[in-house]
């Protein structure tokens, strides 16, 4: 028998002690226990809403626990299901015939190239992405939860609705209103207004327990009070059951050859890595104390999780933002947060399974629900419209696509407008992927900027500042800039603070709103 002695043990226990942040704090255990809380019901629900068993959905927030600190990347993030990623899951198990084992060939066939990306330092190119497609893109995901969410928060038997699209669903709304089960209704109602109330009210008491757990707890009452588990129709409760035998799923690579396998690799790659991303950017800006984070350690973190995951059949992984804002809020620091997420998620699936299956399906619509709206809310539209009217365009279209097609033809539909509309405002084809830049000839610490700033050059200018600040430059000179747009401002403002460079000239160019970042262009004035 292999027995490993402390001199083997501790050089191990240092390696985790340095991916971790240090030894654990007591702030660190508190918090990944409240997150495991405020995630053990998303995750059986993300679960349950990808068409997966619920049981997938707490081992997948198990292996972002226990396993993705190790690569480092971000110290606070923490790392589970996300419900951003349910239209593609569900979306690929549909499309594969219910085949959860060509979905676990595709997950990690995509944490590999998730890793690779991470190793070839690629984590920047989530900044090529528009900001309003972006946005456009997470508020259609919001959408689509809320109108696959609505029947199993009324109790509509499952065989009515499964298959449908987005938008019938959201035409047949009034009828699952009239197919509804007045007891499962009713739960599932009171679950979605105390949401949305407990969300509001500020407190001490809403600061250590997440709204989500009183609902949850709350609603399990009502399912022991009404017999829903003897009274209840079968799709009333979650179903956990033997859930080692899930861990038995192998991958099948059968359909790794045809178009559609790698349609969804490239859709899995792309939604789960720039969410990721976009999380790790935020909240890099917030004032934590946790050390700073790197996107490409982070993306090959991602890529461990989910190959692990694609071995044992688990759904996707990212570092997911409402689990995220929580550990800020819970005062988690390192990465053990997360590593203690997934330690009591194993212990609750471990010992609390009876309890776990009193929980109404109808709750967990509510917390979908409720996590839909919070994408797609209409503060969103709202701030959209402020930046400027053009980028409102951007957005809807986004959306319209999307819940038309698919996330990806969405995307690239909002891409191509993009650049459609910046081809009116004077930006030539050929300056898409294009720099302009030289040394002011006056000021040899400072460089001037004399193209279009897009989008799409986002990377290639960010490589000319680095060449510049190393060589000696101090500030960057914006006042001959024919064209900066809004994501390109929303990078420069990031830039700044990283490379602690100076700006000049922006508001010498005429903004199209009156949002800091605003698109804005030179107008050029007659001599």
């Amino acid at each position: 028998m292999y027995t490993l002695l402390p001199s083997q043990v501790k050089p191990h226990l240092a390696y985790l002690k340095k991916s971790f942040g240090g030894s654990p704090s007591l702030a660190d255990i508190k918090s990944g226990l409240l997150v495991a809380l405020m995630a053990l019901p998303l995750s059986l629900g993300i679960a349950k809403a990808s068409g997966f068993p619920p049981a997938l959905g707490i081992i997948s927030a198990i292996v972002g626990g226990l396993f993705t600190g190790i690569a480092g990347g971000s110290a606070i993030t923490i790392k589970g299901p996300a419900a951003g990623l349910i239209t593609i899951v569900s979306a690929a198990l549909l499309a594969f015939d219910q085949s959860l084992g060509t979905v676990a060939a595709v997950l990690t066939t995509t944490a590999v190239l998730q890793f690779l990306l991470g190793r070839l330092k690629l984590g920047a190119l989530g900044s090529v992405f528009p900001n309003s497609v972006v946005h456009g893109m997470l508020a259609s995901i919001g959408l689509i939860i809320i109108a696959k969410q609505i029947p199993v928060l009324l109790g509509v038997d499952p065989k009515l609705y499964a298959g449908k699209n987005p938008i019938p669903m959201f035409l047949d709304i009034p009828w699952y209103f009239q197919e509804a089960n007045p007891t499962i209704a009713t739960i599932g109602l009171i679950s979605l207004v105390l949401l949305f109330l407990l969300s509001n009210v500020r407190g001490k008491l809403f600061k250590t327990i997440p709204p989500a757990l009183i609902v949850i707890a709350a609603t399990i009452g009502l399912s022991v009070f009404l017999h829903l588990n003897t009274q209840g129709p079968s799709f009333a409760l979650v179903k956990i059951g033997d859930w080692t035998s899930l861990l038995e799923l192998k991958p099948d690579f059968s359909k790794a050859g045809t178009f559609l396998f790698w349609k969804f690799v490239l859709l899995f790659l792309f939604v789960s890595s720039l969410e990721s991303l976009l999380t790790v950017k935020a909240f890099d800006f917030m004032k934590t104390g946790a050390a700073k984070a790197n996107s490409n350690k982070d993306l090959e973190a991602q890529g461990i999780g989910n190959f692990i995951l694609g071995l044992v059949g688990g759904l996707p992984i990212i570092s997911e933002v409402v689990r995220t804002t929580a550990n800020v809020g819970f005062g988690g620091k390192t990465a053990w947060a997360n590593f203690f997420h997934g330690l009591f998620l194993l212990i609750f699936l471990v010992f609390l399974i009876p309890l776990i299956e009193c929980i109404p399906n109808a709750a967990l619509a509510a917390l979908l629900i409720f996590a839909g709206f919070r994408l797609t809310s209409p503060k969103q539209y709202f701030q959209t419209y402020q930046v400027g009217k053009e980028q409102l365009a951007l957005f809807i279209a986004t959306i319209v696509v999307t819940l038309a097609t698919d996330l990806l033809m969405g995307v690239l539909a909002g891409m191509i407008l993009k650049l459609i509309l910046h081809s009116f405002k004077g930006v030539k084809p050929a300056q898409f992927f294009q720099t302009q830049v030289k040394e002011d000839p006056n000021n040899g610490h400072c460089l001037l900027v004399l193209g279009p700033c897009i989008f799409s050059t986002i990377l290639l200018y960010q490589r000319e500042f680095n060449r510049a600040k190393a060589k000696g430059i101090q500030s960057l000179d914006f006042r001959q800039c024919p064209f900066v747009d809004h994501s390109f401002m929303s990078f420069l403002q990031q830039y700044q603070v990283e490379s602690e460079l100076e700006l000049k000239g922006l508001t010498d160019l005429k903004p199209f709103s009156d949002h800091p970042l605003a698109a804005r262009r030179l107008i050029k004035k007659n001599l």
